[in-house]
């Protein structure tokens, strides 16, 4: 039995690469459909779904309908408990909620500024006293984990995990942008530029084109850094 994941274009919509990454990562059985996310059907395409009304909706083989990323994790983690979704150690798991949480409602700054974008890596970026506050507090709690749990790593918590797949975009954020960040969050990024899932959507998302292009910056752009 399958789920069905609704989401938008692979190339901007960093939710919605979480809940797809949430199903690829962890070998749960999906369909994917896509929505107008950017050509204004996608409340048409939900509406179905309701009372959901943005990406990624899943739907579950009984028709149950789940609306939010972290009512997503959670339910899949509850449903396939051998899937390894959360830590197995309590400690490292609190602290994978925790982070999942602060990605889910923090780090505005960033988000606003650099909106996640697959196809280019902007030059001179200029960087706003917000925007490196959130890179700091990405470096204070992406290095916790790392220093206390990750041992061998390259993920947050030794392997792939739901904090993994809500931090991706702001691995693509840090790269698309040129964003300066410590040698460690570098290699961290790296890992998911160079994860097999990650690029297999972007390898997607970067099929499309677009006039005009989302989120442009009046900045010299160079190709995709697509590995460390």
């Amino acid at each position: 039995m399958s789920y069905d994941l609704f989401i938008g274009d692979k190339g901007f919509s960093s939710w919605s690469l979480r809940g797809w990454l949430l199903f690829e990562k962890f070998d749960i059985p999906f369909r994917e459909h896509m929505t107008g996310l950017y050509t204004g059907t996608m409340q048409q395409d939900l509406a179905t779904l309701a009372p959901a009304r943005f990406v990624p909706t899943a739907r579950t083989p009984e028709g149950w309908v789940i609306g939010e990323s972290i009512a997503l994790a959670e339910t899949l983690a509850e449903r396939h408990p051998d899937a390894g979704i959360w830590p197995t150690n309590p400690e490292a798991r609190v602290f994978a909620r925790w982070l999942v949480a602060e990605m889910h409602a923090g780090f505005a700054a960033l988000r606003s500024a650099c909106p996640m974008q697959l196809f280019h890596q902007y030059q001179g970026f200029a960087v706003t006293d917000a925007v490196q506050a959130d890179l700091e507090r990405l470096e204070t709690m992406l290095g916790h984990a790392l220093t206390h749990f990750s041992g061998e790593g390259p993920w947050l918590f030794g392997t792939y995990s739901a904090a993994d797949a809500f931090y991706a975009p702001v691995a693509a954020r840090i790269a698309g942008y040129d964003l300066p960040v410590s040698k460690r969050l570098t290699a961290y990024v790296a890992a998911h530029l160079n994860d097999p899932a990650f690029k297999a959507w972007r390898a997607e998302g970067i099929k499309l084109s677009y006039d005009p292009m989302p989120y442009a910056l009046d900045l010299p752009k160079t190709d995709w850094p697509v590995s460390a």
